[in-house]
């Protein structure tokens, strides 16, 4: 009896998870084919102007992260690395000598 309950149940369950995919399926859908609509400017907090780092060349809040990242050779990067490894590789031997 307890293994017709648990077979109703898994179908119950099974059938709304399918109904919600195929919903939200068709969402995205109709979503996918309208025309994005540009981002608000929201107010900054009491009043103050937003950083202008913040904002974009129209003068709304970007949402993407910002990241900057300056690129290196590999050489450097060894030649940065061995000094750091160096370094603390005195630091040790003289914490060590003390």
């Amino acid at each position: 009896m307890l293994h017709l309950l648990y077979i109703t149940a898994f179908v119950l369950l099974s059938a709304v998870a399918i109904t919600n995919l195929f919903r939200n399926l068709m969402t995205l859908g109709t979503q996918s084919r309208q025309a994005p609509t540009p981002p608000k400017r929201r107010p900054a907090p009491n009043g103050t102007p937003p950083h202008p780092e913040l904002l974009d060349t129209d003068g709304n809040f970007t949402d993407e992260p910002l990241l900057v990242m300056r690129s290196i050779s590999v050489n450097d990067a060894r030649e940065r690395l061995d000094a750091l490894y160096e370094g603390k590789s005195n630091l040790s031997e003289e914490v060590q000598d003390d």
